[in-house]
């Protein structure tokens, strides 16, 4: 399978790149600082990135990211940029994946443990995953040629303890547990699922 890996330099995508590689998987790793290359928040970029690497199997998007401040903290523009940020450069990727993803190919697109979990100071996070993740529910109903979409909605990163103190009694995942819900989502049947991890 030819998998596109967005994000593929960070701790989710570097985790699943490796994993899918070491599945037999042919993966093209992009991300700001890569070759290829590409910046999620603009549409241009995305679609540059599409025309160079070509027809796909799969795309897995782990990027976005938000700001944590107290709710009475943030403002419309704290909410904008969770939303833009996180949500609306993932389903940018997908409406462009949709026209060059292989029949019965698949789009995983990456949450969060925010949508069905509360931390103090998480509240635009949590409206980002949470829209992403009834965006997929529904949009996957309706995509075309047997394409199956996807979320992964990992805890906290067990790779990442500088977070782990935000999430207090979480117990962080490993990278083997992240990996095997992306290639579940990747190379399984379902769709129109969210993956907790």
């Amino acid at each position: 399978m030819k998998t596109l890996v967005i994000g593929a330099t960070g701790s989710i995508g570097g985790v699943v790149a490796t994993a899918l590689e070491q599945r037999g998987h042919e993966v093209v790793r992009a991300s700001r600082s890569s070759t290829p290359s590409v910046d999620v928040y603009d549409p241009a970029s995305i679609r540059e990135l599409f025309s160079t690497v070509g027809e796909l199997d799969a795309v897995v998007v782990a990027v976005g990211s938000v700001g944590f401040k107290p709710l009475t903290e943030l403002g419309r523009d704290d909410y904008v940029a969770a939303f833009t940020k996180k949500t609306l450069a993932q389903i940018e990727v997908l409406s462009q994946a949709l026209d060059r993803v292989r029949d019965g190919g698949s789009i995983t697109l990456t949450s969060g443990v925010l949508a069905r979990e509360p931390i103090a100071t998480g509240a635009a996070a949590a409206m980002a995953n949470g829209a992403l993740e009834s965006f997929v529910i529904t949009a996957a109903a309706e995509a075309p040629r047997g394409i199956r979409i996807n979320a992964v909605s990992p805890d906290v990163l067990e790779n990442s303890p500088g977070y782990h103190a935000t999430f207090p009694g979480h117990r962080p995942v490993t990278d083997d547990e992240v990996a095997t819900a992306y290639i579940r989502a990747v190379e399984g049947v379902i769709t129109g699922r969210v993956l907790p991890v």
